[in-house]
């Protein structure tokens, strides 16, 4: 089993303290989006939990307690996301040199094939030209090539509610010249930096330029860093163009006061004050209960393929 925590929220920069009370208790209830009275009680112990992967843009709060997770037996990496844009974008984070330090450290800690960097969503306007993202990620690349060997880059997707968002900033439909021009330009300049690129959840085809198409919750990295071959399937659950094999998402929207006006996760700034005012980090649960939810357990086994000896 791949824990993915979390593509609805930042757990390590926000609750840092749940997620380790989570893995000392064995077990973590995970509400279901679209019937919140649903909630599987999924168990985490070494032997099912094969890997985790964080989603973070800000992993600061977690470094003191990478040691704790390395002691209870769990491997995991970082999808580490770090753009180029400003507080008026990203309203909620810290500097991003700052960001930038906490990068360094991390992959340092933990090894460079282990923090994937990811600049997404790639945003098209006035302000945040073609041109804008080809020099911010060169700039980018030049700060980040020597901690992490992999860059993952998404172009946005305007749905209604963060259509409305985005407003002020007169962003524009990308379209397929945009994307060609900076994959193109993207690619030779991370070629130049010894940097794998690959879009997440892209449609289009890159492959002329040398850029594939990912999986965050990626089989050859996890097989690499478990040493071992995995029995895993592509996840049903994703849109079609992703290339993930299966999780178990234990995080919740509505829980991240980041702030990013391009989030998919969050609905409004209320709901978010609200769930994290009412946030024990003692909970088995991140969001919060109510009293009413029907509990069941998930079934949860280990994907590592066995290793039979003929001797």
């Amino acid at each position: 089993m791949i824990i993915s925590a979390s593509r609805r929220t930042d757990i390590p920069a926000f609750y840092a303290d749940w997620f380790i009370n989570r893995l000392h208790q064995g077990f973590v209830y995970v509400k279901n989006p679209r019937n919140p009275r649903r909630i599987a009680k999924v168990v985490l112990n070494p032997e099912v939990v094969d890997c985790i992967v964080f989603w973070t843009k800000n992993p600061r709060p977690m470094l003191d307690r990478l040691n704790i997770i390395d002691a209870l037996g769990y491997r995991y990496y970082f999808q580490f996301t770090l753009t180029p844009y400003d507080r008026q974008v990203e309203t909620g984070l810290p500097a991003k040199a700052e960001i930038m330090e906490t990068f360094r450290h991390i992959s340092d800690k933990i090894g460079s094939h282990r923090v994937v960097w990811r600049y997404d969503p790639v945003i098209i306007s006035s302000d945040f030209s073609v041109q804008y993202h080809l020099a911010e990620f060169d700039r980018l690349c030049g700060k980040l090539a020597a901690y992490t060997q992999k860059c993952v880059f998404s172009f946005i997707d305007l749905y209604a509610k963060i259509r409305e968002r985005l407003k002020p900033f007169a962003v524009c439909e990308i379209n397929t010249l945009h994307m060609n021009q900076l994959a193109q330009g993207f690619a030779q300049i991370a070629k130049r930096h010894k940097l794998t690129l690959a879009t997440c959840s892209e449609t289009i085809d890159f492959a002329s330029y040398g850029i594939a198409h990912a999986a965050c919750i990626d089989q050859g990295l996890l097989e690499h860093i478990l040493g071992c071959s995995l029995c895993a399937k592509k996840d049903p659950n994703q849109r079609p163009a992703c290339q993930c094999i299966e999780s178990i998402d234990i995080g919740a929207y509505n829980c991240c006061s980041h702030g990013c006006v391009y989030c998919y996760a969050t609905t409004s700034e209320n709901m978010v004050c609200q769930a994290m005012r009412g946030h024990d980090p003692h909970s088995p649960l991140l969001d919060q209960l109510r009293g009413d939810e029907i509990i069941t357990d998930r079934r949860a086994n280990s994907l590592k393929v066995p290793h039979i000896s003929l001797f």
